[in-house]
């Protein structure tokens, strides 16, 4: 074991360990406190083939792994003044519980956490002269579960969803926004 070095022992895993762990899983043969849906497993794997499809007049977002489509969650999408850009992105960025800042009372604030306008989660796809463009939970579900158009761009969607979106994508994932 010492002359295996950790990235020879990740690869020993990748290869012969983890594809019999999840098997086992699959078959129920594992504990049952490790036991996952399939949808779960497939969102758990590596993103390496793995695109983000948003459709704006669906007002949908979609995680396609080869043809494999997970997903397909309700967002809130940009107000017509200021909409969702359109076009092939990638994922420039990831934070956990990102700061937003508001300057609303006078004073700066920063708010972190579910409960901000931001979420906990949140992607940067795309920056240009407005500003940067991100995926990202909210503070307002109603927006997103009525699939609105009102936010200065960005792609608002149930924390509870970009939670899942976020553990299943890796920085450099590509990001197709269409009509």
């Amino acid at each position: 074991m010492n002359a295996l070095r950790s990235v020879g022992l990740v690869r020993l895993m990748r290869r012969s360990l983890m594809p019999a762990l999840l098997a086992g899983l699959l078959a129920g043969a594992v504990a049952p406190c490790l036991a996952a849906e399939p949808v779960e497993l497939a969102l758990r794997q590596p993103a390496h083939e793995s695109r983000i499809v948003l459709d704006l007049s669906k007002r949908q977002i979609t995680l396609m792994r080869g043809e494999q489509q997970l997903g397909a969650w309700p967002v809130a999408i940009g107000d017509p003044k200021t909409p969702t850009p359109k076009g092939e992105f990638a994922i420039l960025n990831k934070k956990v519980n990102p700061i937003y800042v508001t300057h609303k009372s006078g004073q700066r604030r920063e708010l972190r956490g579910p409960s901000s306008p931001i979420g906990d989660r949140y992607m940067a796809f795309h920056r240009n002269g407005r500003g940067e463009f991100g995926i990202h939970g909210t503070a307002w579900p109603h927006w997103v579960q009525i699939r609105a158009a009102v936010s200065l761009g960005c792609v608002r969607m149930l924390n509870s969803h970009i939670r899942q979106l976020f553990d299943a994508v890796d920085v450099g994932t590509r990001l197709e926004i269409r009509s």
